[in-house]
Protein backbone atom coordinates (compact mmCIF):
# COMPACT_ATOMS: atom_id res chain seq x y z
CA UNK A 1 0.00 0.00 0.00
CA UNK A 2 2.64 3.06 -1.05
CA UNK A 3 0.10 5.23 -1.92
CA UNK A 4 -2.84 6.05 0.79
CA UNK A 5 -4.97 8.62 -0.39
CA UNK A 6 -7.28 10.66 1.99
CA UNK A 7 -10.86 9.56 0.76
CA UNK A 8 -13.75 12.05 1.30
CA UNK A 9 -15.18 10.00 4.48
CA UNK A 10 -12.35 10.53 6.25
CA UNK A 11 -13.84 11.14 10.20
CA UNK A 12 -11.72 13.01 12.14
CA UNK A 13 -12.34 13.27 16.18
CA UNK A 14 -10.45 14.88 18.83
CA UNK A 15 -11.27 12.92 22.24
CA UNK A 16 -12.15 14.56 25.54
CA UNK A 17 -11.82 17.75 22.94
CA UNK A 18 -15.82 17.31 21.62
CA UNK A 19 -18.61 17.06 23.17
CA UNK A 20 -20.62 13.52 22.89
CA UNK A 21 -23.53 14.66 20.23
CA UNK A 22 -20.39 16.13 17.96
CA UNK A 23 -18.01 12.87 18.09
CA UNK A 24 -21.04 10.88 17.15
CA UNK A 25 -21.95 13.08 14.58
CA UNK A 26 -18.71 12.75 13.01
CA UNK A 27 -18.70 9.31 13.72
CA UNK A 28 -21.64 8.64 11.66
CA UNK A 29 -21.61 9.15 7.90
CA UNK A 30 -23.33 11.80 6.19
CA UNK A 31 -27.55 11.24 6.08
CA UNK A 32 -29.07 8.48 6.07
CA UNK A 33 -27.00 5.27 5.41
CA UNK A 34 -29.38 2.03 5.21
CA UNK A 35 -27.91 -1.24 5.87
CA UNK A 36 -27.66 -2.32 2.32
CA UNK A 37 -24.97 0.09 1.94
CA UNK A 38 -22.86 -1.07 5.46
CA UNK A 39 -22.30 -3.62 3.84
CA UNK A 40 -20.67 -2.73 0.50
CA UNK A 41 -17.23 -3.53 0.98
CA UNK A 42 -16.10 -0.35 -1.03
CA UNK A 43 -17.87 1.66 1.74
CA UNK A 44 -16.14 0.09 4.57
CA UNK A 45 -12.96 -0.19 2.41
CA UNK A 46 -13.38 3.71 2.31
CA UNK A 47 -12.92 3.88 6.68
CA UNK A 48 -10.24 1.63 6.45
CA UNK A 49 -8.09 3.30 4.34
CA UNK A 50 -9.05 6.05 5.69
CA UNK A 51 -7.57 4.52 9.18
CA UNK A 52 -4.60 4.31 7.19
CA UNK A 53 -4.48 7.83 5.83
CA UNK A 54 -4.71 9.82 8.68
CA UNK A 55 -0.96 8.82 9.79
CA UNK A 56 -0.14 10.49 6.82
CA UNK A 57 -2.36 13.41 7.16
CA UNK A 58 -2.11 14.09 10.24
CA UNK A 59 1.21 14.60 11.17
CA UNK A 60 3.14 17.69 11.02
CA UNK A 61 6.91 18.38 11.33
CA UNK A 62 5.84 19.61 14.84
CA UNK A 63 4.12 16.50 15.73
CA UNK A 64 6.18 13.54 13.68
CA UNK A 65 4.59 9.83 14.64
CA UNK A 66 8.63 9.19 14.25
CA UNK A 67 8.99 10.93 17.79
CA UNK A 68 12.04 12.57 17.02
CA UNK A 69 10.86 15.41 18.04
CA UNK A 70 10.34 13.91 21.61
CA UNK A 71 13.80 11.95 21.50
CA UNK A 72 15.60 15.38 21.99
CA UNK A 73 14.84 14.46 25.52
CA UNK A 74 17.65 11.43 25.40
CA UNK A 75 21.31 11.53 25.48
CA UNK A 76 21.00 10.51 21.50
CA UNK A 77 20.32 14.20 20.59
CA UNK A 78 20.47 18.04 20.42
CA UNK A 79 17.17 20.12 19.60
CA UNK A 80 18.88 21.88 17.10
CA UNK A 81 17.85 24.34 15.01
CA UNK A 82 19.07 28.31 15.13
CA UNK A 83 18.66 28.23 18.92
CA UNK A 84 17.13 27.59 22.29
CA UNK A 85 14.38 29.87 20.97
CA UNK A 86 13.93 27.94 17.98
CA UNK A 87 11.09 25.39 19.09
CA UNK A 88 11.29 26.63 22.67
CA UNK A 89 9.33 24.26 23.63
CA UNK A 90 11.04 21.39 22.31
CA UNK A 91 14.20 23.38 24.34
CA UNK A 92 12.20 22.61 27.57
CA UNK A 93 11.69 19.31 26.98
CA UNK A 94 15.75 18.55 26.26
CA UNK A 95 16.77 20.48 29.36
CA UNK A 96 13.85 19.12 31.65
CA UNK A 97 12.75 22.55 33.01
CA UNK A 98 10.16 24.77 32.04
CA UNK A 99 7.79 22.27 31.06
CA UNK A 100 4.26 23.52 30.51
CA UNK A 101 0.53 21.63 30.89
CA UNK A 102 -0.67 24.34 28.54
CA UNK A 103 2.75 24.16 25.89
CA UNK A 104 1.39 23.48 22.26
CA UNK A 105 3.96 20.22 21.64
CA UNK A 106 2.02 18.88 25.10
CA UNK A 107 -1.37 19.09 23.49
CA UNK A 108 -0.84 18.61 19.99
CA UNK A 109 0.76 15.10 19.63
CA UNK A 110 -2.07 13.79 22.15
CA UNK A 111 -4.93 15.26 19.78
CA UNK A 112 -3.42 14.03 16.44
CA UNK A 113 -3.00 10.37 18.45
CA UNK A 114 -6.57 10.10 19.04
CA UNK A 115 -7.39 11.30 15.85
CA UNK A 116 -5.53 8.61 14.43
CA UNK A 117 -7.50 5.64 17.04
CA UNK A 118 -10.93 7.83 16.19
CA UNK A 119 -10.36 6.41 12.61
CA UNK A 120 -9.58 2.58 13.51
CA UNK A 121 -12.34 3.37 16.20
CA UNK A 122 -15.18 4.32 13.21
CA UNK A 123 -13.96 1.45 10.61
CA UNK A 124 -14.57 -1.12 13.47
CA UNK A 125 -17.47 0.21 14.51
CA UNK A 126 -18.79 -0.64 10.68
CA UNK A 127 -16.60 -3.75 10.54
CA UNK A 128 -18.47 -5.01 13.38
CA UNK A 129 -21.94 -4.96 11.25
CA UNK A 130 -20.10 -6.26 8.58
CA UNK A 131 -21.08 -10.06 7.32
CA UNK A 132 -18.24 -12.10 6.30
CA UNK A 133 -20.58 -13.63 3.77
CA UNK A 134 -20.40 -10.47 1.50
CA UNK A 135 -16.99 -9.16 3.15
CA UNK A 136 -14.35 -12.59 3.06
CA UNK A 137 -12.00 -10.55 4.54
CA UNK A 138 -13.47 -9.47 7.45
CA UNK A 139 -11.75 -10.58 10.15
CA UNK A 140 -7.91 -9.72 8.74
CA UNK A 141 -9.21 -5.69 8.27
CA UNK A 142 -10.40 -6.04 11.82
CA UNK A 143 -7.07 -7.14 12.55
CA UNK A 144 -5.26 -4.14 11.02
CA UNK A 145 -7.57 -1.63 12.63
CA UNK A 146 -7.20 -3.02 15.92
CA UNK A 147 -3.34 -2.99 15.15
CA UNK A 148 -3.69 0.49 14.53
CA UNK A 149 -5.63 1.46 17.25
CA UNK A 150 -2.84 -0.20 19.63
CA UNK A 151 -0.24 1.58 17.85
CA UNK A 152 -1.79 5.00 18.47
CA UNK A 153 -2.45 4.43 22.38
CA UNK A 154 1.40 2.52 22.70
CA UNK A 155 2.46 5.96 21.35
CA UNK A 156 0.01 7.95 23.91
CA UNK A 157 1.54 5.32 26.70
CA UNK A 158 5.07 5.88 26.27
CA UNK A 159 4.48 9.92 26.23
CA UNK A 160 1.91 10.30 28.65
CA UNK A 161 1.53 7.27 30.56
CA UNK A 162 -1.59 8.16 32.02
CA UNK A 163 -4.25 8.09 29.30
CA UNK A 164 -7.70 7.00 28.48
CA UNK A 165 -8.12 4.06 26.31
CA UNK A 166 -10.88 4.12 23.57
CA UNK A 167 -10.79 0.56 23.17
CA UNK A 168 -14.78 0.29 22.85
CA UNK A 169 -15.50 1.11 19.03
CA UNK A 170 -19.48 0.73 19.81
CA UNK A 171 -19.53 2.55 22.42
CA UNK A 172 -22.58 5.21 23.23
CA UNK A 173 -21.86 8.33 22.87
CA UNK A 174 -22.53 9.94 26.30
CA UNK A 175 -19.90 7.35 27.62
CA UNK A 176 -17.20 9.20 25.59
CA UNK A 177 -17.17 11.84 27.91
CA UNK A 178 -17.23 9.68 31.01
CA UNK A 179 -13.75 7.97 30.02
CA UNK A 180 -11.18 8.33 32.75
CA UNK A 181 -7.78 8.12 32.28
CA UNK A 182 -7.46 6.29 36.16
CA UNK A 183 -9.64 3.37 35.39
CA UNK A 184 -6.58 1.57 34.78
CA UNK A 185 -3.37 0.60 36.55
CA UNK A 186 -0.52 0.96 34.51
CA UNK A 187 0.17 -2.75 33.65
CA UNK A 188 -3.35 -2.96 33.11
CA UNK A 189 -2.89 -0.28 30.32
CA UNK A 190 -0.27 -1.93 29.11
CA UNK A 191 -2.19 -5.15 28.65
CA UNK A 192 -4.92 -3.50 26.79
CA UNK A 193 -2.70 -2.45 24.44
CA UNK A 194 -1.72 -5.85 24.15
CA UNK A 195 -5.14 -7.69 23.69
CA UNK A 196 -5.31 -5.34 20.67
CA UNK A 197 -2.19 -6.45 19.12
CA UNK A 198 -2.94 -10.29 20.19
CA UNK A 199 -6.40 -10.10 18.38
CA UNK A 200 -4.31 -8.73 15.41
CA UNK A 201 -1.51 -11.36 15.87
CA UNK A 202 -4.60 -14.20 15.46
CA UNK A 203 -6.52 -12.86 12.64
CA UNK A 204 -3.46 -11.22 10.01
CA UNK A 205 -1.84 -13.51 7.91
CA UNK A 206 1.48 -13.99 7.07
CA UNK A 207 1.84 -11.88 3.83
CA UNK A 208 -0.19 -8.78 2.47
CA UNK A 209 0.17 -7.64 -0.82
CA UNK A 210 -0.39 -3.92 0.01
CA UNK A 211 3.22 -3.62 1.77
CA UNK A 212 1.65 -0.57 4.34
CA UNK A 213 -0.87 -3.28 6.03
CA UNK A 214 0.78 -5.01 8.65
CA UNK A 215 1.21 -9.17 9.04
CA UNK A 216 0.67 -11.66 11.30
CA UNK A 217 5.12 -11.23 12.21
CA UNK A 218 4.43 -7.84 12.95
CA UNK A 219 1.83 -7.64 15.27
CA UNK A 220 4.10 -10.48 16.60
CA UNK A 221 6.90 -7.82 17.04
CA UNK A 222 4.72 -5.02 18.13
CA UNK A 223 2.98 -7.32 21.07
CA UNK A 224 6.40 -8.68 22.29
CA UNK A 225 7.73 -4.71 22.49
CA UNK A 226 4.52 -4.49 24.55
CA UNK A 227 4.90 -7.14 26.67
CA UNK A 228 8.51 -5.48 27.34
CA UNK A 229 7.16 -2.28 28.15
CA UNK A 230 4.93 -3.92 30.83
CA UNK A 231 7.70 -6.14 31.83
CA UNK A 232 9.32 -3.13 33.80
CA UNK A 233 6.47 -2.46 36.20
CA UNK A 234 5.66 1.00 37.43
CA UNK A 235 2.55 0.66 39.27
CA UNK A 236 3.95 3.18 42.51
CA UNK A 237 1.10 5.63 42.02
CA UNK A 238 3.47 8.07 43.60
CA UNK A 239 6.19 7.27 41.38
CA UNK A 240 7.54 6.41 38.01
CA UNK A 241 10.23 3.93 39.52
CA UNK A 242 10.56 0.54 37.94
CA UNK A 243 9.67 -1.56 40.99
CA UNK A 244 9.95 -5.17 39.57
CA UNK A 245 10.81 -6.76 36.35
CA UNK A 246 7.47 -9.93 35.40
CA UNK A 247 8.69 -13.21 34.76
CA UNK A 248 5.83 -14.06 32.61
CA UNK A 249 5.87 -11.14 30.50
CA UNK A 250 9.25 -11.68 29.45
CA UNK A 251 8.60 -15.37 29.03
CA UNK A 252 5.54 -13.31 26.12
CA UNK A 253 8.44 -11.24 24.88
CA UNK A 254 10.31 -14.72 24.36
CA UNK A 255 7.44 -16.32 22.45
CA UNK A 256 6.15 -13.62 20.01
CA UNK A 257 10.18 -13.18 19.08
CA UNK A 258 10.10 -16.66 18.06
CA UNK A 259 12.42 -17.03 15.03
CA UNK A 260 9.74 -19.32 13.28
CA UNK A 261 6.99 -16.62 12.95
CA UNK A 262 9.81 -13.89 11.64
CA UNK A 263 10.66 -16.99 9.09
CA UNK A 264 7.28 -17.44 7.78
CA UNK A 265 6.37 -14.01 6.97
CA UNK A 266 10.03 -13.36 5.04
CA UNK A 267 11.24 -11.31 7.53
CA UNK A 268 15.27 -11.08 8.93
CA UNK A 269 18.11 -8.80 8.53
CA UNK A 270 19.15 -7.01 5.77
CA UNK A 271 22.76 -7.61 4.42
CA UNK A 272 23.47 -4.35 4.93
CA UNK A 273 22.90 -2.19 7.93
CA UNK A 274 22.17 1.11 5.58
CA UNK A 275 20.06 -0.46 3.44
CA UNK A 276 17.46 0.46 6.12
CA UNK A 277 17.75 4.10 5.19
CA UNK A 278 17.75 4.31 1.57
CA UNK A 279 14.63 5.50 -0.11
CA UNK A 280 15.34 3.94 -3.40
CA UNK A 281 12.19 1.33 -4.09
CA UNK A 282 14.71 -1.45 -4.20
CA UNK A 283 15.17 -0.80 -0.72
CA UNK A 284 12.32 0.47 0.79
CA UNK A 285 10.06 -2.69 2.19
CA UNK A 286 13.19 -4.76 2.16
CA UNK A 287 13.26 -7.87 4.77
CA UNK A 288 14.17 -6.02 7.72
CA UNK A 289 10.68 -3.63 7.43
CA UNK A 290 8.07 -5.59 9.26
CA UNK A 291 6.16 -2.43 9.01
CA UNK A 292 6.83 0.89 7.81
CA UNK A 293 4.73 4.01 7.24
CA UNK A 294 4.30 4.09 3.37
CA UNK A 295 5.77 7.16 1.78
CA UNK A 296 5.45 8.56 -1.78
CA UNK A 297 5.87 10.67 -5.08
CA UNK A 298 5.06 11.04 -8.49
CA UNK A 299 1.73 9.21 -7.77
CA UNK A 300 -0.77 11.81 -9.11
CA UNK A 301 -1.24 13.95 -6.01
CA UNK A 302 0.42 17.38 -5.40
CA UNK A 303 3.86 16.41 -4.21
CA UNK A 304 2.73 13.15 -3.54
CA UNK A 305 2.52 11.44 -0.23
CA UNK A 306 5.89 12.75 1.27
CA UNK A 307 7.41 11.85 4.17
CA UNK A 308 7.34 15.86 5.36
CA UNK A 309 7.31 15.00 9.10
CA UNK A 310 11.50 14.99 8.46
CA UNK A 311 11.61 18.64 7.15
CA UNK A 312 13.31 20.34 9.96
CA UNK A 313 15.44 18.18 10.19
CA UNK A 314 16.88 18.74 6.68
CA UNK A 315 20.64 21.12 7.48
CA UNK A 316 20.37 24.40 5.43
CA UNK A 317 23.49 23.86 2.43
CA UNK A 318 23.36 27.09 0.36
CA UNK A 319 21.44 26.68 -3.20
CA UNK A 320 20.42 22.78 -2.61
CA UNK A 321 18.57 23.33 0.84
CA UNK A 322 17.66 26.41 1.47
CA UNK A 323 15.33 26.51 4.17
CA UNK A 324 16.61 23.71 6.10
CA UNK A 325 16.29 24.24 9.73
CA UNK A 326 19.09 21.98 10.94
CA UNK A 327 16.88 20.07 14.14
CA UNK A 328 17.65 17.20 15.83
CA UNK A 329 21.34 16.70 15.86
CA UNK A 330 23.26 13.73 16.70
CA UNK A 331 25.02 14.58 20.47
CA UNK A 332 28.63 14.22 20.95
CA UNK A 333 27.92 11.66 23.76
CA UNK A 334 26.16 9.54 20.78
CA UNK A 335 29.29 9.80 18.58
CA UNK A 336 31.59 9.08 21.89
CA UNK A 337 29.09 5.73 22.22
CA UNK A 338 30.57 4.57 18.42
CA UNK A 339 34.37 4.73 19.61
CA UNK A 340 35.71 1.02 20.01
CA UNK A 341 38.88 -0.26 21.17
CA UNK A 342 41.61 -1.90 18.93
CA UNK A 343 39.77 -5.02 19.01
CA UNK A 344 36.41 -3.99 18.47
CA UNK A 345 34.80 -3.61 21.45
CA UNK A 346 33.10 -0.63 22.83
CA UNK A 347 34.16 1.04 25.94
CA UNK A 348 30.52 0.69 27.45
CA UNK A 349 30.88 3.23 30.76
CA UNK A 350 34.33 4.72 29.89
CA UNK A 351 33.05 5.87 26.19
CA UNK A 352 32.79 9.62 27.40
CA UNK A 353 36.19 9.56 28.87
CA UNK A 354 37.52 11.53 25.68
CA UNK A 355 35.51 12.74 22.63
CA UNK A 356 35.76 10.90 18.84
CA UNK A 357 38.68 12.29 16.82
CA UNK A 358 38.28 10.45 13.36
CA UNK A 359 41.89 11.04 12.75
CA UNK A 360 42.71 8.72 15.87
CA UNK A 361 39.95 6.76 17.19
CA UNK A 362 38.60 3.44 15.87
CA UNK A 363 34.68 3.57 15.73
CA UNK A 364 32.12 1.25 15.00
CA UNK A 365 30.80 1.52 11.24
CA UNK A 366 27.48 2.02 11.89
CA UNK A 367 28.49 5.83 13.41
CA UNK A 368 29.61 6.63 9.59
CA UNK A 369 26.09 5.56 8.05
CA UNK A 370 24.00 7.25 11.36
CA UNK A 371 25.91 10.39 12.04
CA UNK A 372 27.09 13.09 9.34
CA UNK A 373 30.66 14.44 10.61
CA UNK A 374 33.00 17.41 9.26
CA UNK A 375 35.55 16.03 7.00
CA UNK A 376 33.01 13.60 5.71
CA UNK A 377 30.88 13.59 2.62
CA UNK A 378 26.85 14.54 3.26
CA UNK A 379 24.56 11.29 2.87
CA UNK A 380 27.89 9.47 0.93
CA UNK A 381 27.79 12.77 -1.63
CA UNK A 382 31.35 14.09 -2.32
CA UNK A 383 29.81 17.33 -3.44
CA UNK A 384 29.17 17.87 -0.21
CA UNK A 385 31.63 18.03 2.40
CA UNK A 386 30.88 18.82 5.80
CA UNK A 387 32.64 21.43 7.84
CA UNK A 388 32.29 23.11 11.07
CA UNK A 389 30.73 26.38 9.11
CA UNK A 390 27.39 27.54 9.35
CA UNK A 391 26.49 25.50 6.13
CA UNK A 392 26.23 22.37 8.85
CA UNK A 393 24.87 24.41 11.90
CA UNK A 394 22.19 26.78 11.38
CA UNK A 395 23.15 28.20 15.57
CA UNK A 396 26.52 28.55 14.23
CA UNK A 397 28.12 25.56 16.61
CA UNK A 398 25.78 25.81 19.36
CA UNK A 399 24.46 22.26 18.98
CA UNK A 400 28.18 21.17 16.93
CA UNK A 401 28.30 20.45 13.50
CA UNK A 402 27.16 16.75 13.38
CA UNK A 403 24.13 16.25 10.70
CA UNK A 404 22.02 13.17 11.51
CA UNK A 405 22.16 11.20 8.23
CA UNK A 406 19.39 8.17 8.59
CA UNK A 407 16.54 10.78 8.01
CA UNK A 408 17.98 12.51 5.17
CA UNK A 409 18.62 11.82 1.61
CA UNK A 410 21.31 12.96 -0.58
CA UNK A 411 20.36 16.51 -2.15
CA UNK A 412 21.31 15.09 -5.76
CA UNK A 413 19.07 11.34 -5.96
CA UNK A 414 15.62 12.86 -7.06
CA UNK A 415 14.45 12.21 -3.83
CA UNK A 416 14.57 15.07 -2.07
CA UNK A 417 11.18 17.32 -2.64
CA UNK A 418 10.67 20.73 -2.23
CA UNK A 419 6.88 21.73 -0.75
CA UNK A 420 5.54 23.84 2.43
CA UNK A 421 9.31 22.23 3.97
CA UNK A 422 11.84 19.28 2.60
CA UNK A 423 10.27 16.03 2.32
CA UNK A 424 11.18 12.68 0.46
CA UNK A 425 9.03 9.69 -0.51
CA UNK A 426 11.63 7.52 2.16
CA UNK A 427 9.28 5.13 4.47
CA UNK A 428 9.50 5.19 8.11
CA UNK A 429 10.28 1.82 9.41
CA UNK A 430 8.41 1.68 12.99
CA UNK A 431 9.45 -1.81 13.38
CA UNK A 432 12.26 -3.50 11.98
CA UNK A 433 13.91 -7.21 12.50
CA UNK A 434 16.97 -5.62 14.50
CA UNK A 435 14.59 -4.48 17.25
CA UNK A 436 13.21 -8.64 17.22
CA UNK A 437 16.41 -9.84 17.98
CA UNK A 438 17.23 -7.04 20.70
CA UNK A 439 14.06 -7.74 22.51
CA UNK A 440 14.58 -11.19 22.38
CA UNK A 441 18.20 -10.90 23.50
CA UNK A 442 17.04 -8.35 26.26
CA UNK A 443 13.89 -11.17 27.29
CA UNK A 444 16.59 -13.91 27.40
CA UNK A 445 19.29 -11.95 29.91
CA UNK A 446 16.40 -10.82 32.30
CA UNK A 447 15.22 -14.05 32.88
CA UNK A 448 18.91 -15.08 33.36
CA UNK A 449 18.85 -18.05 30.90
CA UNK A 450 20.73 -18.92 28.17
CA UNK A 451 22.85 -15.52 28.23
CA UNK A 452 25.33 -16.87 25.57
CA UNK A 453 22.26 -17.18 23.47
CA UNK A 454 21.26 -13.58 23.81
CA UNK A 455 24.98 -12.86 23.34
CA UNK A 456 24.50 -14.87 20.03
CA UNK A 457 21.80 -12.59 18.79
CA UNK A 458 23.76 -9.80 19.81
CA UNK A 459 26.84 -10.53 17.65
CA UNK A 460 24.39 -11.05 14.69
CA UNK A 461 23.81 -6.96 14.81
CA UNK A 462 27.55 -6.60 15.28
CA UNK A 463 28.70 -9.23 12.28
CA UNK A 464 26.14 -7.35 10.38
CA UNK A 465 27.28 -3.83 11.14
CA UNK A 466 31.18 -5.38 10.02
CA UNK A 467 30.39 -6.06 6.67
CA UNK A 468 27.58 -2.89 6.27
CA UNK A 469 30.75 -0.55 4.51
CA UNK A 470 28.99 -1.00 0.89
CA UNK A 471 28.64 3.16 1.38
CA UNK A 472 32.22 3.76 3.46
CA UNK A 473 34.28 1.37 1.42
CA UNK A 474 37.07 3.75 1.00
CA UNK A 475 36.38 5.90 4.01
CA UNK A 476 40.13 4.61 5.34
CA UNK A 477 41.70 5.25 2.77
CA UNK A 478 40.71 8.82 1.36
CA UNK A 479 39.30 10.38 5.02
CA UNK A 480 41.82 8.75 7.11
CA UNK A 481 38.50 7.21 9.26
CA UNK A 482 39.41 4.19 11.44
CA UNK A 483 36.44 1.17 11.40
CA UNK A 484 36.48 -1.31 13.67
CA UNK A 485 33.52 -3.75 15.49
CA UNK A 486 34.10 -7.26 16.46
CA UNK A 487 31.62 -9.73 17.68
CA UNK A 488 32.07 -10.68 21.71
CA UNK A 489 33.69 -13.92 22.52
CA UNK A 490 33.59 -14.48 25.86
CA UNK A 491 31.77 -15.00 28.84
CA UNK A 492 29.56 -13.07 29.87
CA UNK A 493 27.34 -12.64 33.44
CA UNK A 494 23.55 -11.63 33.42
CA UNK A 495 24.82 -7.99 34.98
CA UNK A 496 27.57 -7.52 31.78
CA UNK A 497 25.10 -9.07 29.52
CA UNK A 498 22.62 -6.04 30.00
CA UNK A 499 25.43 -3.43 29.54
CA UNK A 500 26.35 -5.14 26.46
CA UNK A 501 22.65 -5.06 25.29
CA UNK A 502 21.62 -1.83 26.36
CA UNK A 503 25.32 -0.78 24.44
CA UNK A 504 23.95 -2.33 21.34
CA UNK A 505 20.33 -1.08 21.36
CA UNK A 506 21.76 2.66 21.44
CA UNK A 507 24.39 2.23 18.34
CA UNK A 508 21.92 0.10 16.35
CA UNK A 509 18.40 2.04 16.98
CA UNK A 510 20.06 5.22 17.36
CA UNK A 511 18.30 8.40 16.40
CA UNK A 512 15.56 6.35 15.61
CA UNK A 513 13.74 7.73 18.80
CA UNK A 514 13.42 4.91 21.25
CA UNK A 515 16.08 5.86 23.17
CA UNK A 516 14.27 8.15 25.77
CA UNK A 517 11.66 5.47 26.12
CA UNK A 518 14.63 2.54 26.87
CA UNK A 519 15.99 4.51 29.66
CA UNK A 520 12.12 5.39 31.44
CA UNK A 521 11.37 1.82 31.09
CA UNK A 522 15.20 0.42 32.37
CA UNK A 523 14.60 3.20 35.27
CA UNK A 524 17.98 4.82 33.75
CA UNK A 525 16.96 7.61 33.06
CA UNK A 526 17.91 10.08 36.02
CA UNK A 527 20.83 8.43 36.55
CA UNK A 528 22.21 8.26 33.12
CA UNK A 529 20.50 11.40 31.78
CA UNK A 530 21.95 14.09 34.68
CA UNK A 531 25.35 12.58 33.96
CA UNK A 532 24.66 13.19 30.36
CA UNK A 533 24.03 16.85 31.44
CA UNK A 534 26.90 17.32 33.41
CA UNK A 535 28.97 16.29 31.10
CA UNK A 536 27.74 18.14 27.74
CA UNK A 537 27.60 21.09 29.80
CA UNK A 538 30.99 22.28 28.83
CA UNK A 539 30.35 21.00 25.24
CA UNK A 540 27.02 22.30 24.52
CA UNK A 541 26.02 25.45 26.83
CA UNK A 542 22.43 24.96 26.86
CA UNK A 543 22.70 22.35 29.28
CA UNK A 544 24.16 24.78 31.86
CA UNK A 545 21.30 24.29 34.81
CA UNK A 546 19.26 21.24 33.10
CA UNK A 547 18.50 18.52 35.41
CA UNK A 548 16.38 15.65 34.92
CA UNK A 549 13.90 15.10 37.96
CA UNK A 550 12.83 11.83 39.01
CA UNK A 551 8.70 11.34 38.96
CA UNK A 552 8.50 14.11 36.95
CA UNK A 553 10.29 14.03 34.20
CA UNK A 554 10.05 10.26 32.32
CA UNK A 555 6.32 11.45 31.09
CA UNK A 556 4.61 14.80 29.55
CA UNK A 557 2.01 15.92 31.81
CA UNK A 558 -1.68 15.47 30.59
CA UNK A 559 -1.94 18.46 28.66
CA UNK A 560 -4.43 21.50 30.72
CA UNK A 561 -7.02 21.74 27.76
CA UNK A 562 -7.88 17.86 28.07
CA UNK A 563 -7.64 17.81 32.03
CA UNK A 564 -10.07 21.12 31.69
CA UNK A 565 -12.33 19.78 29.25
CA UNK A 566 -12.82 15.93 30.97
CA UNK A 567 -15.21 17.26 33.81
CA UNK A 568 -12.67 16.12 36.29
CA UNK A 569 -12.42 12.31 34.95
CA UNK A 570 -8.39 13.19 33.92
CA UNK A 571 -5.83 13.19 36.56
CA UNK A 572 -2.63 14.77 36.08
CA UNK A 573 0.72 12.92 36.25
CA UNK A 574 2.71 13.17 38.89
CA UNK A 575 5.31 15.70 39.43
CA UNK A 576 3.54 18.67 37.46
Amino acid sequence: MKKLIYPAVALVSLLGLTSCDSFLDEQKPQGTVDNELLQNPQYVDNLIISAYAVWISAEDINSSFSMWNYDVRSDDAYKGGNGTEDGDVFHALEVSQGIMTTAWNISDMWQRLYNCISRANAALSLLDKMDSANYPLLEARKGEMRFLRAHGHFLLKQLYKKIPFAIDENMAPADYNELKNTTYSNDEGWQLIADDFKYAFDHLPATQADKGRPTKAAAAAYLAKTYLYKAYRQDDADSHQVTSINEEDLRQVLTYTDPVIMTAGGYDLEPDFHNNFRPEPQYENGCESLWAMQYSFNDGTKNGNCNWSYGLIVPNIPGVTDGGCDFYKPSQNLVNAFRTDADGHPYLDTYNDKDYDKSLDYADPRLFLTVGIPGLPYEFNRNYIMDNTAVWSRSNGLYGYYVTLKHNVDPDGDYLVKGGWWGSPMNHIVLRYADVLLMRAEAMIQLNENVPGAIDLINRLRNRAKGSVGMISDYEQVYGVHIGVEPYRGSYGQEEAMKLLKHERRVELALESDRFFDLVRWGDAERTLNKYYAEEASKCAIYNGAQFTPNKNEYLPVPFAQISASGGNYEQNIGF
